[in-house]
């Protein structure tokens, strides 16, 4: 094909999403169970949707056909933990303080599309100043700017002085939560994110201190269930996660100080957990370069080894896990979900379970599973095509050629044919 025909095909895929286009001669992770098909299969998109799944040779005629190179077709990816409006900055509070609101939506349009050209088609944002994200969501949907789908928290709920308190609103007591709440639903956040305990990024706060107690996080969860949305919970120490647990909450981020009898509750409730291994690590690992704060440093150096061992308990026991890295702290990237997963392999979640919660249990868990994380006939045409096959080597994922979100294609390093 000359190079003039191959860019107006592009062309027309990037413009033009409902273009109805082919991909073929792939194996295929639909994210139902694990599993990976053999090469030779073909999916249809139609109208940003997927229309048609099948053996290449059963293929519907199209004008489009993009040849997957016998890599592998899946979900797009599903980061369940990001800070958009912040991009890795050393002092993740310094930049929220100082960063006005244009500023603040600036940062958060250049990460969204940092993201989705890392075969991130979706995210859940858990929270930002002045709504910047919310604001993002909506101008992505509408075609302003590109980026991934994004489910937006909108300002954090946390106690006077508590975790974040610098992007959230603050609230004491049951009254004001819910009124805090209510708010938050009224600017449009798509779910609520409620702090449970103190954390590493805020000054004169410890990780693992109790922040809004049972009875506000129950009203929380109330208000946010009432209204059809979730609630993810930060929560460090053990009893801000008991509490949060049964209160009803339906994640818990970071969880460090999970133990047994909580992976049970966990497990009885149906609770998720986002471990965001990246987090804590990225922050140690930085932490000699002398930029970030020390205190910082020190409490995650403190959370470190707990980090780890609480994620090796919970695969063992059994814990639904959806794949988030935190991204938009210190020297955390908004294309670092693929390391993320690879961590998770190597500490012992199997490839299959850690493909799945980067796909189909992050759906789940952000409320979307009708919309995407699998690919099945109906739903939105968000998927990536990596060489090889990850189920066989995690690291395949680091060899992402193509990314579509609603059948619009943002990424292609892959044959076309017309």
């Amino acid at each position: 094909m000359h190079y003039s025909e191959y860019f107006m095909i592009t062309h027309q895929l990037q413009r033009q999403p409902s273009a109805r286009w082919l991909v073929r001669n792939g194996r295929i992770f639909d994210g139902n169970d694990g599993r990976t098909t053999d090469a030779g299969r073909s999916i249809l998109v139609d109208h940003g949707v997927i229309g048609w799944i099948g053996p290449d040779a059963e293929a519907p005629p199209v004008d489009i056909v993009i040849d997957a190179a016998a890599g592998t077709i899946m979900p797009g990816l599903i980061n369940s933990h990001v800070h958009l409006a912040n991009d890795g900055a050393a002092d993740l509070g310094a930049q929220v303080r100082s960063d006005s609101t244009a500023t603040a939506a600036y940062r958060a349009a250049a990460n969204a599309l940092i993201t989705l050209n890392a075969g991130i088609t979706t995210v859940k944002d858990c929270g930002a100043a002045d709504n910047v994200v919310i604001d993002l969501g909506r101008a992505i949907d509408t075609g302003i700017v590109p980026g991934p789908r994004v489910v937006a928290a909108g300002r954090v709920i946390t106690m006077t002085g508590g975790h974040c308190y610098f992007m959230g609103v603050e609230a004491d007591g049951v009254d004001a939560v819910r009124t805090a709440v209510r708010g938050q639903l009224k600017e449009g956040a798509s779910f609520i994110k409620a702090m449970a305990t103190g954390g590493v990024l805020t000054s004169e706060v410890k990780p693992t201190q109790t922040a809004l107690l049972r009875e506000e996080l129950a009203v929380i969860v109330q208000e946010a269930h009432n209204a059809g949305r979730r609630v993810s919970t930060h929560a460090i120490g053990r009893e801000g996660i008991e509490n949060a647990i049964l209160a009803g909450v339906d994640t818990i981020e970071h969880g460090f100080h999970l133990d047994a009898a909580l992976f049970d509750l966990a497990l009885d409730r149906g609770t998720y957990l986002v471990p965001t291994l990246a987090a804590i690590g990225n922050i140690v690992a930085e932490g000699a370069n002398g930029t970030i704060p020390s205190w910082i440093v020190d409490k995650a150096r403190a959370e470190e080894d707990r980090s780890i061992s609480m994620f090796r308990a919970a695969v063992e026991a059994g814990v639904n896990i959806a794949a988030g890295t935190d991204a938009g702290t210190p020297f955390n990237p908004h294309d670092g979900l693929v390391d993320e997963i690879i961590a998770m392999v190597r500490i012992g979640l199997t490839p299959a379970r850690a493909l799945l919660s980067a796909t189909r249990d992050g759906a789940v868990n952000a409320g979307l599973h009708a919309t995407t994380g699998t690919l099945e006939v109906g739903k939105a045409a968000d998927l990536i095509i990596v060489d090889g096959d990850p189920l066989e080597d995690i690291t395949a994922l680091r060899a992402i050629r193509f990314v579509a979100k609603a059948g619009t294609v943002y990424r292609n390093d892959l044959a076309l044919q017309a």
